[in-house]
């Protein structure tokens, strides 16, 4: 599981999260949703010691995330992140971007990584584009490619940071449907979102988070339909 035990965060005078406690249970997700600068990609970004907190705790799997002795690139293998934009890397096809951590990080043999490359394609509905670069792919696909590449890993958890702001309209979708194949794998994951619709669907549970305290956090149905804060009943108004 991931404990977050009393997190605070802060930029100099700005104070990001204050005093977050969370625990996530193996195979749960949990969406996190709420205005831009609430502190929800922040706490992402200290999940997988992207970013350094200034007090607290956070244990994946009873590792000390920011313990001076833990290992961040090994705790990294077992937690994967997809961002915003994809980044993928333009001179490499589909397979080789997907192949190259297995490669580098877990030192698999070409064939091995090649064979775990082709399986999350497959897997993410991108097996048809193995030898195709990421600039003759639509956003929607892009964005796919990262999720195949951070599973590529065999993750524990997945960390996903508002996969679908930068993604037109109509290619929102085919992402999704990938979350929720993940989900009904059983796949944790907190995904940091704006998509309320998702949220409700796949959840177990939704946190609403609002000048970097969670306001209010339960069963969908509860805080998105029935929210019990003000804040998040003003919140959810504003983006339906």
């Amino acid at each position: 599981m991931i404990e977050i035990k009393n997190v605070n965060k802060s930029y100099g005078d700005l104070n990001v999260l204050k005093g977050i406690d969370l625990t996530v249970e193996r195979g749960e997700v949990i969406s996190v949703i709420g205005s831009s600068g609430s502190g929800k990609s922040t706490l992402l970004y200290c999940i997988n010691a992207l970013e350094p907190i200034q007090d607290g705790q956070i244990l994946v799997d009873g590792t000390d995330v920011h313990a001076r002795e833990t290992n961040v690139n090994k705790l990294r293998q077992n937690i994967g992140m997809v961002f915003q934009q994809w980044n993928s890397f333009p001179h490499l096809t589909t397979l080789e971007n997907v192949a190259l951590a297995p490669k580098i990080v877990a030192e698999k043999s070409d064939k091995d990584a090649n064979d775990i490359a082709r399986k999350q394609l497959e897997h993410v509905g991108l097996g048809d584009k193995i030898d195709v670069y990421p600039n003759k792919m639509s956003g929607g696909q892009q964005q796919r490619l990262a999720i195949a590449r951070a599973l590529a890993m065999e993750p524990h958890y997945m960390l996903f940071d508002e996969v679908t702001s930068a993604l037109d309209p109509e290619l929102v979708g085919e992402v999704l449907d990938t979350l929720r194949l993940l989900s009904d794998e059983g796949m944790t994951m907190i995904v940091v979102t704006h998509e309320i619709g998702f949220a409700r669907d796949v959840s177990d549970r939704v946190a609403f988070f609002r000048e970097g305290v969670i306001e209010e956090i339960g069963p969908p149905d509860q805080v998105i339909l029935n929210p019990q804060s003000e804040h998040t009943q003003q919140f959810l108004k504003n983006v339906r």
